[in-house]
């Protein structure tokens, strides 16, 4: 049988470029060769495209994009012809069947390369440009989450034209504590725990530095707990993971590193709130429009209650990251969950 041409799309101009390369090299080190051939594109931070054909193990630390297997592409968008233009004055292409974004953040996760590759008619793996874009977007999530029946912490949404005493006023109604986010970044960037109002104008400061719209967020008592979801029409669940943290918040650092938090895989909790938190991380995939794969994260509070945090939909995809380790958990080892995210993106 002949062997699908999968392109991979790693690195990318957002915060989070070096997250991608890793989850990129756990991706190419995992798709079965003997169904699979694998076309890795990396994208510099300033938005180059090259077809990569160097040592993956190259990838992680960012050693790519100094080999001399790096060809300068671009995508043909016209319909009809899946493939690559190659830059090198040759006019070569190369074509392939699917495309796989192992993108995070910014033009990679918020629907803007999902809407290149669906104007040009490329079957891709993953969500699809508009529900990208709404996981992306923690307002209209939230909005879209309530409207569905699960409950959401209270937030008010500013521009950046915003007068600060509206800020001012509007922390005081939510409490103290509570969360700054910026309404449209990943990793935890420009996200700031305020516990007192002399630190709310340094938090929307940092904030605004990663977006326009900023979020001010109650904060809710409890932990953390996540759902990887699996699936187009029917959908697989897996294990329920639980973010122990011993200070602060789970932010960038402790995502990537884990110093002072733990990630207890299944999660300590019973489980009838197990199968509970599955099935509302089920109602807000399909609320949000997902499809392919997606990270439903929640809190649970101190008296069991399930609260909407976000959807992650291109989460980590390292040996060690949160979606593969709950799915392996579920039964679901790092290579067959590969193919069939790949076999889920080949339906549509």
């Amino acid at each position: 049988m002949e062997r699908l041409r999968i392109l991979v799309l790693f690195g990318g101009c957002s915060s989070e470029h070096e997250v991608s390369l890793q989850s990129a090299h756990g991706v190419l080190t995992h798709m079965d060769p003997e169904r699979y051939c694998p076309i890795p594109v990396g994208i510099t931070r300033e938005g180059a495209w090259y077809v990569y054909t160097g040592p993956l193990d190259a990838i992680p630390g960012g050693r790519w994009q100094r080999e001399a297997a790096c060809v300068p592409c671009t995508l043909r968008l016209d319909r009809g012809n899946q493939a690559l233009v190659l830059l090198d004055g040759s006019g070569r292409e190369v074509a392939f069947d699917l495309a796989f974004p192992v993108l995070h953040g910014r033009n990679g996760e918020d629907g803007t390369v999902q809407g290149a590759l669906e104007l040009a008619g490329v079957p891709l793996v993953g969500c699809g440009t508009l529900s990208s874009a709404l996981c992306m977007d923690k307002d209209r999530a939230h909005k879209l989450a309530a409207l569905a029946g699960v409950r959401v912490p209270r937030s008010r949404l500013f521009p950046e034209d915003c007068a600060f005493e509206e800020l001012r006023t509007a922390a005081e109604t939510l409490g103290w504590p509570l969360f700054v986010k910026p309404v449209r970044a990943g990793s935890s960037f420009g996200v700031s725990r305020v516990e007192e109002p002399a630190q709310l104008a340094p938090a929307v400061e940092a904030a605004f530095r990663h977006d326009g719209e900023i979020l001010l967020e109650e904060a809710i008592p409890g932990f953390e707990v996540g759902c990887a979801v699996l699936g187009n029409r029917e959908l697989t669940v897996g294990a329920v993971d639980e973010v122990e943290l011993s200070r602060g918040f789970f932010n960038y650092t402790e995502k990537y590193t884990l110093q002072t938090s733990a990630i207890h895989c299944p999660a300590r909790i019973a489980p009838q709130k197990a199968a509970e938190i599955r099935e509302t991380a089920k109602v807000l995939y399909r609320a949000l429009g997902c499809r392919g794969f997606a990270r439903v994260d929640l809190f649970l509070t101190p008296w069991g209650e399930i609260v909407f945090n976000e959807v992650n939909t291109i989460p980590g995809f390292t040996p060690h990251s949160r979606y593969p380790a709950m799915m392996r958990a579920a039964g679901i080892p790092f290579r067959e969950l590969v193919s069939r995210l790949i076999q889920l993106g080949a339906e549509l």
